[in-house]
């Protein structure tokens, strides 16, 4: 009975609102407050599907359009239109950006509202007329899927009719009218609409639902009760937005003012400026813009850049002096009549002095100063020739604007002189040097700068540092170009491949300059460790020159003849009050250092030094001679042993040779058996490349088994285990192939590696070796760690001349085709310990992916 009567109030249209609830009661003969509280019990009554609404609250008798277009609001209006309902329950999520709120996300008192019209828009949308009838409390949530579903409990309000809410409500009245007053974007309508509502419940909420309030305080509107506190809470809402709309208006009148006087001082700035004029006074600000314009003139800049000078210039003349844009102005000009647009050095170009200097500065490294003598005489020759008339069939390239035309990449090993190399062709060409460092830039702002449109902007690194170095032509050194990050704030890499390119780099636009800058003269150099991490364009403009590790007579001679002169003067010594014999420079070497480049037997030498110079200043004056006996007084106990000849006495263990960005290095490879189901563990951090070689090589060793007497199920009976030590560095790449193959065969057929022997060689399924890279550092690792024999694949040979001739002397190399070859090589002849037996004769599983276990 009382769903029907609710029904024929909710869908009269003609009645006002008191009529219709006043009709539903006298029609079900019940108060209201027994209406509401049967309607909970009626199966379904209380029941509806819930539309949460975002940033905004709908109140009872309030009218309220929106647009519906999350995918679970769609579900409820088909579901409504389906079953030609027209009520909704209507709540404000609590967090107006979430997409689609859950139950815990919406506030607990809402609205049932009535939807009076529904138009759906061409892009999918929905637009709804809803109509507030009654609040609500939400009791509990019936369905989440495929949209939300509540029961409810009505909550009327509470209304007593007394002078005290109708004082509240004249109250609100005014103070509605204030914010009106003072509110430019609301209509003089909404005041008379108010001041003809009858009925303090309806003008709470329509007051409430046109001032505007946060979502928090329109919710608090919505659930006060009974109606006396909630127009008590309306009105303080309203004093308080009365109260910041007064300060708002004053601030814009201030505001305002202070604009109307900046233009009066401006007027009378300008007459002032007439007045001293004609006075013959001087004008600060004059004398401030006559000197920029000089000296734009005599910064010798291109005519674009010049163009955008002079135009800056004009701007500033316009604006007063005491305006922020005025001092903007001035930084842009004073970088732009500050950079070397015509300031250079000239080059020496004497290869004789270049070729001293350069041996001066560093021992060795041949190529690389070669390749500096083939620029400088290219240089010279161009000059020379440069007045020569071309001929018809010379290239265009020839007579064309003159360039450095090439872009040098350093790269090697810490410790071999990258830097230093580049400050030393520096000297030589008689250029000034400037070095950046680019390990850690992530934003491509440091290379082209950054805009003039933020706050403290300034021009890139590049530009900063010509600025600081005076010269158009310098040697500019970017170091550790492999560091380079990358991030949202772009990506610095990109940025360089302008930079470092002859045929663009003379344009070069900076976005503070906004003007081409011509680096086309400056000699590019970058330097890295390793070449990976460069993007493949960028690598494409370098020229690659590989700086490899130092033998130890390398280390030994640059040590007497750089580091320790170097040191003697840093420490305020003398030469003759330190001295040291070549064997105890050698012992630093080996035993206190494990490094491809110098920097730590530099830091060793001064340790040395420093304890030589406390010497000296406690008044001891007998000079000191570091010997190979008395080193351990000075530096404390070796840090690095030989251990060559401890991993080669028993069967299953392996001598690899690895190339890393920091040298060569000696692995040990060790493998186990022991009982199990034909398993094979990897430990030792390595990576899959490395993994896929280890299984390449447990598969050759099977198929070979026949030929060494092995049983057939002998790997089906046992788990193997190989470990590279030193776990915690990470190991990948293909070139310890073999040497995993000889350590497996080693094992299961009890015979050792011989003493001495270390190899390196890409394995085949097929039992081919093929070629490695890195022979030169692989070498040296294993001649400084006093191994005697070295296997390489036969197609490496070729790479034993970048090899020194003294470490080609030291050691015994064997050239393989394939692992065979390797392994009569590698293995002894006799049985030192035999694999252990097979346990049973079923049961075969070969080894697959799955089947390699990796330990974390």
């Amino acid at each position: 009975m009382l769903k029907q009567l609710r029904d024929k109030f909710l869908n009269s249209d003609d009645d006002s609102e008191e009529e219709k609830e006043e009709t539903l009661m006298e029609e079900a003969d019940i108060p209201p407050d027994e209406a509401i509280e049967t309607s909970t019990h009626e199966e379904g009554e209380n029941e509806l599907p819930l539309l949460p609404l975002r940033g905004v609250v709908l109140y009872p008798t309030m009218w309220l359009p929106i647009t519906v277009g999350q995918a679970r609001s769609l579900r409820i209006i088909d579901y409504l239109i389906e079953r030609d309902e027209k009520l909704i329950a209507l709540a404000a999520s609590q967090d107006p950006e979430l997409e689609e709120p859950g139950p815990e996300d919406i506030y607990r008192t809402g609205t049932v509202a009535r939807i009076h019209r529904m138009v759906r828009s061409p892009d999918g949308t929905v637009r709804l007329v809803l109509h507030g009838v009654e609040r609500i409390r939400i009791d509990e949530y019936t369905a989440e899927e495929p949209f939300l579903r509540v029961k409810f409990t009505p909550m009327p309000d509470q209304e007593a009719h007394d002078l005290e809410e109708q004082a509240l409500a004249a109250s609100a009245k005014d103070l509605f009218s204030q914010l009106v007053t003072l509110s430019p974007q609301m209509p003089e309508e909404m005041e008379s609409a108010a001041r003809n509502v009858e009925g303090e419940l309806q003008l709470a909420y329509l007051l409430a639902s046109s001032a505007g309030f946060k979502l928090a305080d329109a919710q608090a509107i919505l659930e006060a009760h009974p109606l006396r506190e909630k127009l008590h809470l309306l009105n303080t809402l309203l004093r308080t937005e009365v109260e910041i709309r007064q300060l708002a208006q004053k601030i814009q009148q201030e505001a305002q003012g202070e604009m109307e006087k900046a233009q009066r001082d401006f007027y009378l700035r300008k007459q002032m400026e007439v007045i001293q004029r004609e006075l013959g006074d001087e004008n600060p600000q004059l004398e401030e813009i006559n000197e920029l314009e000089e000296r734009i003139e005599a910064a010798g800049m291109p005519e674009e850049a010049k163009k955008e000078a002079r135009r800056e210039l004009d701007r500033m003349r316009r604006i007063p002096i005491q305006a922020p844009e005025y001092s903007v102005i001035k930084t842009y000009l004073d970088w732009m009549v500050s950079l070397p647009w015509r300031q250079r050095t000239e080059d020496n170009l004497d290869i004789t002095h270049a070729r001293q200097v350069l041996d001066e500065d560093h021992y060795g490294l041949d190529d690389i100063k070669d390749r500096i003598l083939e620029f400088l005489a290219v240089r010279k020759l161009r000059q020379e020739r440069k007045a020569d008339k071309p001929s018809a069939e010379m290239p265009v390239d020839y007579i064309r604007k003159d360039r450095e035309g090439v872009i040098l990449c350093f790269v090697g090993p810490p410790g071999v002189g990258k830097t230093s190399l580049g400050l030393s062709i520096a000297r030589a060409m008689n250029r000034k040097f400037v070095r950046l460092a680019l390990g850690g830039i992530r934003d491509e702002a440091e290379i082209r700068g950054f805009r003039r449109t933020y706050i403290g902007s300034m021009p890139g690194r590049i530009i900063q540092s010509l600025r600081r170095i005076e010269s158009r032509n310098p040697v500019f050194m970017l170091d550790e170009v492999d560091k380079l990050g990358r991030d949202f704030r772009g990506d610095p890499a990109s940025a360089l491949l302008e930079v470092l390119d002859p045929e663009q780099n003379s344009d070069f636009r900076d976005h503070y300059l906004d003007a081409p800058f011509d680096l086309s003269e400056v000699f590019f150099i970058t330097t890295a460790n390793w070449l990976d991490p460069i993007p493949g364009p960028l690598r494409d403009r370098m020229e690659i020159i590989q700086l490899s590790s130092y033998t130890d007579r390398d280390k030994v001679a640059i040590a007497k003849g750089y580091l320790i002169p170097r040191q003697i003067r840093e420490n305020s010594l003398r030469p003759e009050e330190i001295s040291f014999d070549d064997e105890a420079i050698c012992k630093i070497i080996r035993e206190y250092t494990r490094e491809a480049g110098v920097r730590t037997l530099e830091r060793r030498i001064a340790a040395i030094a420093r304890k030589v110079a406390t010497k000296v200043a406690a008044g001891e004056d007998e000079p000191v001679h570091i010997t190979e006996e008395n080193l351990a007084d000075w530096l404390g106990r070796p840090k690095f042993f030989d251990e060559a000849h401890e991993w080669i006495k028993a069967p299953g263990v392996a001598t690899g040779l690895a190339w890393t960005p920091f040298g060569g290095q000696v692995l040990y490879i060790e493998a186990t058996a022991m009982p199990g189901k034909g398993r094979l563990t990897l430990t030792g951090q390595l990576g899959n490349v490395m993994k896929e070689s280890a299984m390449t090589a447990l598969s050759y060793v099977r198929s070979a088994a026949v030929r060494y007497d092995i049983p057939g199920q002998w790997f089906y009976q046992h788990d193997l285990h190989v470990h590279v030590p030193a776990g915690a560095q990470p190991k990948d790449g293909p070139s310890a192939g073999i040497a995993i193959a000889t350590a497996l065969l080693s094992l299961v057929t009890g015979r050792c590696v011989r003493e001495g022997f270390a190899m390196t060689g890409e394995i085949t399924l097929r039992g081919k070796v093929t070629r490695i890279g890195g022979v030169r550092e692989k070498v040296l690792a294993a001649q400084r760690l006093g191994l005697t024999d070295v296997i390489l694949p036969e197609h490496n040979e070729p790479d034993l001349e970048d090899v020194p001739e003294e470490v080609r002397e030291q050691l015994t190399f064997h050239f393989a085709r394939t692992v065979q070859e390797v392994w009569d090589m590698a293995l002894c002849e006799e049985v030192i310990q035999p694999p252990p037996p097979g346990l049973k004769e079923d049961g075969e599983t070969p080894v697959t992916p799955e089947d390699v276990e990796t330990p974390v």
